[in-house]
């Protein structure tokens, strides 16, 4: 009883928070029911008088969403798989070899977090430019697989690994090759599962990079679909409410089935993808 009279003010007030933060949630999720007449007629009401899917119907039927959700799934599963390794293998050698430049060099990866996305995407563009992959899918995923915050979180976990399990290894005749794809990417599948889980996050909801990228509308990614949607002198605002409740579909999904994961993942504090 003493321990509930104590914890009491906290839990109503972490409670008061939730439904501070639930509601705009709510009449977003719901105001995607409405018709287009209600959305914005006065007194102002949570509920919907008339329930209808026609914002749903319309947006799925104006829109090519299955190849968006293909553009856009294509590009966060292929930028998170190869994201991934990247980071593991480089996080490895900045932790396990034993050199000064490595060192020098993981200041100058961890030195990229201090600029802004925006300074280094003209030069970003003008080589993907260069390469021939303007307009092309793979134009969004070349530059998105290095992340500092990848390297970073697989280089401090390595660290925590002792270095008698690599020796051991290689007395053995165990390679690098082997030593890391057996051992160490093991061990680090905690800190994998939780980098695949941010990376496909941050992919998904992309928009600025695949706005310079590519001006195929076939090709476009969820992100800029939805911007399509919004016209120079009017919006379709049931349609855009709903085709952008239907994109959220995928992340729900992903949270409740890595929900544990992402809880309990705050190595990404600070830092930028």
């Amino acid at each position: 009883m003493t321990k509930l009279r104590s914890y009491g003010p906290a839990t109503l007030l972490l409670w008061v928070l939730v439904l501070i933060y639930l509601f705009p949630v709510a009449w977003f999720i719901l105001s995607s029911f409405k018709p287009g007449s209600e959305l914005f007629s006065l007194p102002l009401s949570i509920l919907p008088e008339n329930w209808t899917f026609s914002g749903y119907i319309t947006a799925w039927n104006r829109f090519n969403f299955a190849q968006y959700f293909f553009n856009t799934g294509l590009v966060a599963v292929v930028t998170t798989v190869l994201t991934v390794f990247v980071s593991a293998m480089t996080g490895y050698a900045l932790a396990k070899y034993k050199a000064k430049w490595l060192s020098i060099f993981f200041i100058c990866i961890l030195a990229t977090t201090m600029l802004p996305t925006e300074v280094i995407m003209p030069s970003t563009f003008v080589v993907i430019r260069d390469l021939g992959l303007y307009n092309q899918l793979a134009g969004i995923i070349v530059p998105s697989i290095i992340t500092a915050t990848g390297i970073f979180m697989f280089r401090q976990y390595f660290k925590t690994v002792p270095d008698e399990l690599l020796e051991a290894a290689r007395i053995d005749g165990v390679g690098e090759i082997r030593a890391f794809f057996s051992i160490m990417l093991p061990l680090a599948k905690p800190i994998a599962v939780t980098l695949a889980i941010f990376s496909f996050q941050w992919r998904w909801n992309d928009y600025i990079w695949p706005l310079l990228v590519l001006n195929d509308p076939n090709r476009y990614t969820l992100q800029l679909a939805l911007r399509s949607i919004v016209g120079a002198d009017n919006i379709d605002w049931s349609v855009l409410l709903s085709a952008s409740v239907i994109s959220l579909v995928p992340m729900v999904i992903l949270f409740f089935v890595f929900q544990k994961q992402i809880m309990n993942a705050d190595m990404n504090s600070g830092l930028k993808d």
